[in-house]
């Protein structure tokens, strides 16, 4: 090992080496693009730095984008140094001066600030180390000279069906181009439901709609450009289009039925987010409508996934439709001893106690029946805010109404039955009713 040292840096090989540096590393030409940059480093820093300043300043009014320019604020100096480094790459070509240290400054640098910049708006990591290896890659293959032959020889392996002509640079033009495109879309889409959310004109179900119908038509417009960026015909793709339709119609049924089923909510706002409704068994608050299934949350805190299409075909309660006024029937159960009048006022009085309880119309009491084991009776009271449940308002009444009964003799009778025997089975004697038991 120690013979391996002192051969690699025997006299004859520094030579080599401290020849090889002065020639192509350690030169005037080297030397003098190695001072510009510097000075265009420090200068892009002074004047970034008074930038920065005078950008996060608290006292200055930032309206919009606050926060898109607090994060894009540290770029301000490596940016305005690569604006610097173009300037004197561009003027170091003019005038054929030496620029081979300049341009790889300058691919670096661009690569850096992609780097970052991709990180500013993709919170995706995956996303951000896949852009960050392309970056690297196109900045190596341009620094060494490569970048020309990579892109013919990537242009030249190629694959055609018919007319079309597809090549691997054409595929990954068009992957750049339709996630970026895609990208951009979302980004859009996502300002437009802000401005349609702030539009207190809109009802919830309109917003939603306008929402949905949106960032589709975005994100088709894109996959459409997308494909015709790279030069894809797109009539090549009437046979899938016909293809899809068809496993549309056979096994994507449902999907498609609770897509328009989605649709069809939107449009005739039978149901909306903050709507109480029941579906079967199930009763609660719209979260929100998606575009297959709505969201409804329960007074568990459970949050059911409906299909929009048993939205449609199943039969909905919906407490809040037209208004938000309910009315509770709570039955009521007294003996047959007890002064009915008197109990049917307690019932509206106790019903009354209740804060949630609206005045107009008033609580009321009927007598609906007899019954085997007490006299029945019906207590109607309203709320007009189903949101905030229904069993709590009616166990602060049926409390109401216990102490009330309580206070005022009045009896709440349970089931009773009363047996009379006619006859009696052999070996019974002397009871009534019984028979003499007989020896032979």
């Amino acid at each position: 090992m120690k013979t391996l040292w002192m051969s690699l840096f025997s006299k004859k090989n520094l030579q080599v080496i401290t020849d090889w540096l002065h020639r192509y590393v350690l030169t005037y030409d080297h030397l003098i693009q190695a001072l510009v940059i510097i000075c265009a480093l420090l200068l892009a820093f002074l004047v970034g730095n008074r930038i920065k300043r005078k950008l996060s300043d608290p006292d200055r009014p930032q309206k919009r984008f606050p926060q898109l320019l607090s994060a894009a604020l540290p770029l301000t100096s490596p940016l305005l140094w690569l604006f610097l480094q173009l300037i004197l790459l561009q003027v170091a070509i003019e005038v054929e001066w030496p620029h081979n240290l300049l341009t790889v400054v300058v691919n670096l640098l661009t690569v850096w600030i992609v780097i970052q910049t991709t990180s500013l708006f993709f919170s995706n990591t995956v996303w951000i180390k896949l852009i960050a290896v392309l970056a690297w890659s196109v900045a190596a293959l341009n620094i060494m000279g490569l970048l020309g032959q990579t892109v013919s020889l990537l242009d030249r392996l190629t694959l055609k069906f018919g007319a079309l002509r597809i090549s691997l640079l054409t595929m990954f033009e068009g992957l750049l181009a339709l996630v970026l495109l895609i990208w951009a879309a979302r980004t859009l889409s996502r300002l437009l439901e802000k401005r349609i959310q702030e539009n207190s004109s809109l009802s919830p179900s309109i917003q939603v709609l306008f929402i949905k119908l949106s960032k589709a038509a975005l994100i088709a417009t894109a996959f459409l450009l997308g494909l015709r960026l790279v030069g894809i015909d797109l009539s090549a793709f009437t046979i899938f289009t016909g293809a899809v339709g068809v496993g549309i119609g056979f096994g994507l049924q449902k999907i498609a039925s609770n897509l328009i089923s989605g649709i069809i909510l939107l449009l005739d706002k039978s149901i909306k987010p903050g709507d109480v409704i029941t579906v079967g068994e199930t009763y609660g608050w719209v979260n929100s409508l998606g575009a297959r299934y709505t969201s409804l949350i329960t007074q568990e805190g459970k949050e059911f996934l409906i299909p929009n299409e048993d939205l449609i075909t199943q039969q909905v309660e919906n407490w809040s439709f037209s208004n938000s006024t309910v009315r509770l029937k709570i039955p009521v159960g007294i003996a047959y001893s007890s002064d009915v009048r008197t109990a049917m006022a307690l019932c509206e009085k106790a019903a009354g106690k209740a804060e949630r309880i609206i005045r107009d119309p008033p609580p009321i009491c009927l007598l609906i029946g007899f019954g085997d084991s007490s006299v029945d009776l019906e207590l109607q009271a309203w709320i007009d805010d189903p949101a905030n449940g229904i069993k709590n308002v009616t166990s602060e009444i049926l409390l109401n109404i216990w102490d009330a009964f309580h206070e005022q003799g009045i009896e709440i009778p349970f089931p009773q039955r009363d047996v009379h025997i006619k006859t009696m089975p052999p070996g019974t004697g002397g009871m009534a009713g019984g028979q003499q038991e007989t020896h032979r």
